[in-house]
């Protein structure tokens, strides 16, 4: 089908254009004018191999995460120097122009890879993920999806979540976001400027330092406090492209830096860069106080070459294939993740890991539509002259790509199948197991059933509650919240506490609870055992779950209408710092565990340990999806699933802890040598380790059994 021609539709007028006086423009050596940077183009190709070398799994590219930041601060500076010689040029900033650039340099490639993404989600990822990387794309399309990963990164009920396909497009957001504010923040600061009549340098850093100044606080504040939304909120990266900003501002000052300064600014700022790469990993709290080693370094190389001629630095960014890669840093960006994710799937291991070799191997091979879609999309349509004599046609561009990128959600979002209504047939889950379940047939893994409760469409929202109360904190925050159900005046009073491994149960406890009229009180919060000892999240001390731990114990000691108290949990370990051993750390464990089941004795507490389910390696949800009539591949050996959970840490400390009692229903989970994922038409796990509330409501005979049993 032919294009409209341009007078098909009337062009969309762009945004009203704000006038200043106009000044002198900066010269070229200064990186005011129009020079081609040699070197910013190969600081984008170390900020992107950085990325690729650390999505690969390069073990000496550990802190190649940090080449988002180097981006950023490239971006602050480009952005920040394009509006400033268009101020000194023209004395007006023209908006619809600024924005039409913008669009056409960035969204076309975007809408050809998201339209990408949803044909691989169709054809490659299990179709237990579809529904919710339909979100992904949608928010990636209108550029918010790192606000997304934000809420998911302390959501419980998406910890356990695959990589998305177009997770990457986090740091595109933060750049879109800073693209429409930013120039509206300049704006407001030149009216400023014109109506109090300030030098304009002055105003512009000023107006600087306003955004840059309480983003960088907050991002150490909250890289401290909240580490998951502090990586991806935009909030905690502004002072990054700021500082780029203000870089560009003060360009017209930096020729004067003798050329000698300038070439040991531009090592220097290439050695902080790459110490970062090599020295920062996962464990890194980041961004933070750690993105000024990376940030400070690209701006220091930006800075060394502004004085117009080569320096050192430049012997390794301003080369030919360096600079072939920073023109495809963009491209390679884009493609490079979801190949990755794709490759995961078809050749990862259990846990969905590649092989380095193999990831290399795919992030190599990512050059090719990378390449592809720069000769055939991006750069076309970049130089295209129609959106530079009619700005307005970019807008048109721009909601076309986007809606590209919403189709695509769309058509994943509506391909996803409806689950079967089962009308007969019947799913006991472990009630069709013997009292000795070990010899059980109906225990042992099969190949394939009639029909699976739930079904795995539905089992990601399978989730125990208590009266239809979720009753479990996120990773995030330190308030004292519970749930409380049954009578008040009951004479049995439980409390069940732990992190989401004992939140599993709350569905049969309420069951029975009815049974025998107990009151049940919750306390739980995802990631954060019952315990003193810090607990590791993400790389760190999880410092809020140490602070809800102070509260939760001091309650339930002096709470003395709690009777007994249940508690369960994942952790096996406690967190030493990063240079603590494996086994010191179970060591730290297994003794705080004695330490606070005692106190709690002390306190008249019965305390009960749940000891925690066989933890698979991959996720079985996604397995049964793709392997319907090979269920048996799903399964995994019990030994090997019950040492990636908490039940030896638990195990060990019950050896020495006198008048605690335990109860193990895994027999009930685990009949034999070898976990099956299905058992009596039901299936056992949802995300990760954690089993359905449909199969936890099936085992409550049992658990009633062994409860009665242990209280005393």
């Amino acid at each position: 089908m032919r294009q409209p021609s341009a007078t098909a539709v009337p062009p969309v007028p762009p945004p009203p254009t704000v006038r200043v006086p106009a000044r002198r423009p900066a010269s070229g050596p200064t990186g005011g004018g129009q020079r081609f940077r040699g070197d910013i183009q190969g600081l984008r190709a170390v900020a992107v191999l950085s990325v690729l070398g650390f999505h690969a799994g390069l073990p000496f590219m550990s802190g190649g995460f940090v080449g988002v930041d180097v981006f950023f601060v490239i971006s602050g500076f480009l952005i920040t120097g394009l509006i400033d010689r268009e101020i000194g040029r023209t004395g007006r900033l023209q908006l619809g122009r600024f924005w039409a650039r913008r669009i056409r340099r960035l969204l076309p490639a975007t809408a050809v890879v998201l339209a990408a993404v949803g044909v691989m989600t169709l054809l490659v990822l299990p179709v237990t993920r579809w529904s919710s990387v339909a979100w992904d794309i949608a928010t990636s399309a209108l550029y918010v999806v790192n606000w997304r990963l934000a809420d998911q990164s302390v959501n419980y009920l998406a910890t356990d979540d695959a990589p998305s396909p177009v997770q990457h497009f986090w740091s595109l957001a933060v750049e879109e976001q800073f693209y429409i504010v930013w120039p509206l923040i300049i704006l407001l600061v030149l009216w400023l400027q014109r109506r109090y009549r300030l030098p304009l340098t002055k105003a512009m850093l000023t107006g600087i330092a306003a955004i840059g100044v309480p983003s960088l606080i907050w991002s150490i504040v909250l890289t401290q406090t909240s580490p998951g939304p502090a990586y991806f909120v935009s909030t905690t990266r502004l002072w990054e492209l700021a500082i780029g900003g203000a870089l560009a501002i003060l360009a017209h000052r930096i020729p004067r830096i003798p050329s000698g300064w300038a070439h040991v600014l531009g090592v220097a700022g290439l050695a902080a860069i790459v110490l970062a790469v090599v020295t920062f990993d996962e464990a890194t709290p980041f961004p933070g106080v750690a993105a000024l080693l990376p940030t400070l370094g690209t701006a220091a190389v930006i800075a060394a070459g502004t004085i117009g001629r080569r320096t050192v630095s430049d012997l390794v960014l301003d080369t030919s294939v360096m600079r072939d890669i920073g023109t495809l840093s963009y491209s390679l960006y884009l493609w490079h993740w979801p190949l990755l994710i794709g490759a995961a799937v078809m050749w990862g291991d259990d846990g969905g890991d590649l092989p380095v070799a193999i990831a290399v191997t795919v992030v190599g091979f990512s050059v090719v539509p990378a390449w592809l879609t720069h000769r055939i999309v991006e750069a076309p349509i970049h130089e295209a002259k129609v959106f530079v004599r009619l700005p307005g046609w970019a807008a048109v561009l721009g909601v076309g790509c986007t809606a590209i990128g919403v189709a695509a959600a769309l058509v994943v979002a509506t391909a996803v199948p409806k689950a079967p209504v089962h009308t007969a047939g019947d799913a006991p889950g472990a009630a069709v197991l013997d009292e000795d379940p070990a010899d059980d047939p109906d225990g042992r893994p099969v190949d394939s059933v009639e029909f699976l409760s739930p079904d795995v469409l539905d089992a990601p929202d399978d989730v125990a509650a208590l009266d239809g109360e979720l009753c479990i904190s996120d990773i995030e925050g330190t308030d004292l919240e519970g749930c409380s159900y049954g009578p008040g005046d009951a004479e049995v009073t439980v409390a069940l506490v732990g992190d989401s491994k004992m939140h599993q149960w709350l569905t049969a406890f309420q069951r029975i609870a009815d049974e025998h009229g107990w009151r049940i009180i919750t306390y739980l919060k995802s990631a954060c055992p019952l315990a003193t000892v810090d607990i590791e999240f993400e790389g760190e001390a999880n410092r809020d779950c140490s602070e809800y731990n102070e509260a939760r114990y001091e309650r339930l000691r002096d709470r003395e209408s709690i009777d007994y108290v249940v508690t369960s949990q994942v952790a096996s370990q406690a967190y030493l710092g990063p240079d603590g051993s494996r086994g010191a750390q179970t060591d730290a464990m297994v003794e705080d565990l004695g330490r606070v089941w005692a106190g709690l004795e002390e306190a008249g507490r019965q305390v009960i340990v749940l000891v925690d389910n066989p933890n698979p390696e991959a996720d079985v949800m996604e397995c049964v999806a793709e392997h319907g009539d090979e269920l048996s591949d799903c399964a995994f050996p019990r030994d090997e699933g019950a040492a990636r959970g908490g039940a030896p840490a638990q195990l060990a400390a019950l050896e020495n802890a006198d008048g605690v009692s335990s109860v193990d229903v895994n027999d009930y989970i685990c009949p034999g040598d070898t976990c099956p994922a299905v058992i009596g038409n039901v299936l056992l796990y949802r995300r990760g380790s954690h089993l359905t509330a449909t199969y936890v409501a099936s085992l409550t005979p049992r658990l009633d059994d062994a409860l009665l049993a242990a209280m005393r």
